[in-house]
């Protein structure tokens, strides 16, 4: 039977939810539906201690505050348990060109008109001489910069975590057991279908258990064996965009005090991540297998890292992809069983929270309909294309001229989405956020600042303030960040007392 011309009157109620594997997709879906749905539903998690997870998502966005608020999660206890750290952006080295760096910081930059943005006085002040770097109007960055950080009142400073991947999903284990998740250790060796309309019956476990459900979860990773194997839902392919296929990982000693900031360095087929937690700091190379050989981006990567290895490194082949139905039939895909795109900006955990979250409102409780599915199935298209193109924008404007990786990435086609938005900042300097976008119009400008296009012209409101006045306006605002900043305290005195006090209490 077609899903698509699923029969209404033929619905299963659903009453059993199956997660089928863990690590931070599963255990991010059993928190979430255990703490809305956990009362109402039979909720059962399938993982095996024998199969590994990528575990290497350690930046987030600060979007995962929203969901740990949801859980009624304690910041200062998360934080300790999982070792984390706070982000107050990204540290971009040498994507423009080599040698020339900037930063994406969160938060706000300026104040805004109604009619015109930040940016467009800010140019006026460029062009006029009365203006420093767009950055300096921004207190997350020049707290970054600083190596500062503190709770500000009223949410005063926009922020997300470095955490222990790992640690994590166990954190989220501890949460979703007591509230009513059941979990299996087992290895699935198959399925089986309902003959009717196709969907999924039940898995089958190596031990001969059978698990029967209403409604699966797919976490199973890049095998994707229900979505892909069962479903038979095929990956858009977008590496014609996104040219890395391939990362390298590995954990090291810290060797100094962490900073707020996830640093990502380019190098002649990619870019190198480092990511500094309480207790080691992660680090790993994301590069295209075509433009360098394994051999080559190992030694790049170890001649790069600070302090002694942890690990033996990981080598992880991706493909950057989607599925065009991340929900079909009876079985959703959560994290990478969807698709994966790369890790740049830290949106992977936010994807998994997203999908989580927009399954909790179009959930199936009296069975499913395909309205729902195809509501939840364009929500998460919309979402990843506008990821997608964000993404390809690091990639495609810059000035590199020493590798052919940075040159292929400059002259490929681009989406005309995208280069609509290119086009608009270029010659405006307009920047208009998509409703329902994950990155703001701050966002867009940083990057597309940093990677060197600086527009062409600003809006006329910005030329009703006089050379005296908007001297004003941009000192002041520079003022207060200087303010704030200085009295910040270094971040890891910060993280120290923070997470020392949750120590303390969790002792007592």
């Amino acid at each position: 039977m077609n899903p698509a011309t699923r029969d209404p009157n033929k619905r299963r109620p659903v009453h059993r939810v199956v997660i089928v594997g863990g690590g931070t997709a599963g255990w991010m879906a059993a928190a979430g539906i255990a703490k809305v749905l956990g009362k109402r539903l039979d909720i059962k998690l399938i993982e095996s201690d024998e199969i590994g997870t990528v575990g290497v998502g350690e930046a987030t966005i600060p979007t995962l505050m929203n969901f740990h608020n949801l859980l009624e999660i304690n910041e200062q206890e998360f934080m300790a348990e999982t070792q984390a750290t706070f982000k107050l952006g990204i540290s971009f080295e040498g994507w423009r060109n080599v040698k020339e760096d900037y930063i994406h910081s969160f938060g706000m930059t300026g104040t805004d008109h109604w009619t015109a943005g930040f940016q467009h006085f800010w140019h006026k002040g460029v062009e006029r001489g009365l203006a420093g770097d767009y950055g300096d109007y921004c207190l997350e960055l020049k707290a970054s910069l600083e190596n500062r950080f503190a709770h500000l009142p009223d949410n005063g400073m926009n922020y997300a975590y470095h955490l222990d991947a790992s640690r994590y999903a166990k954190y989220l284990r501890r949460l979703s057991e007591p509230r009513g998740v059941q979990r299996i250790e087992g290895k699935i060796v198959r399925y089986t279908k309902h003959e009717d309309n196709g969907d999924v019956r039940s898995v089958v476990l190596e031990s001969g258990q059978e698990i029967e459900g209403d409604l699966f979860i797919d976490c199973t990773g890049f095998r994707g064996l229900l979505i892909g194997d069962a479903m038979q839902e095929p990956m858009e392919d977008w590496t014609q965009w996104l040219f890395c296929d391939r990362a390298i990982a590995v954990q090291t000693e810290s060797v100094g005090d962490a900073v707020p900031l996830t640093r990502s360095m380019a190098h002649q087929a990619g870019w190198q991540w480092r990511i500094p937690l309480q207790h080691r700091v992660g680090n790993g190379i994301v590069y295209s297998s075509r433009h360098l050989d394994e051999d080559a981006a190992m030694k790049q990567l170890m001649s790069n890292v600070e302090g002694k290895a942890l690990i033996t490194p990981r080598v992880i082949k991706f493909k950057p992809c989607q599925r065009k139905h991340t929900w079909k039939g009876n079985v959703v895909a959560v994290g990478l069983a969807s698709g994966f795109l790369e890790p740049i900006e830290s949106t992977s955990i936010h994807l998994i929270q997203r999908a989580v979250v927009r399954l909790m409102q179009t959930f199936p409780t009296d069975g499913i309909s395909q309205a729902d599915i195809d509501e939840y199935n364009q929500q998460c298209n919309d979402e990843i294309e506008h990821i997608r193109d964000f993404i390809i924008l690091h990639y495609h404007v810059n000035n590199r001229t020493d590798s052919q990786f940075w040159i292929d990435a400059r002259e490929m086609s681009i989406p005309a989405s995208l280069q609509h938005r290119i086009n608009l900042f270029r010659e405006t300097g307009r920047v208009f956020r998509v409703p329902n976008e994950l990155f703001a119009e701050n966002s867009w400008i940083q990057v597309m600042l940093g990677q060197g296009i600086m527009p062409r012209s600003h809006h006329q409101t910005a030329d009703l303030m006089g050379d005296a006045e908007l001297k004003h306006f941009l000192g002041g605002i520079k003022s207060r960040v200087d303010r704030i900043v200085v009295q910040l305290p270094t971040h890891q005195a910060y993280v120290e007392r923070y997470c020392g006090r949750a120590e303390s209490a969790k002792a007592a």
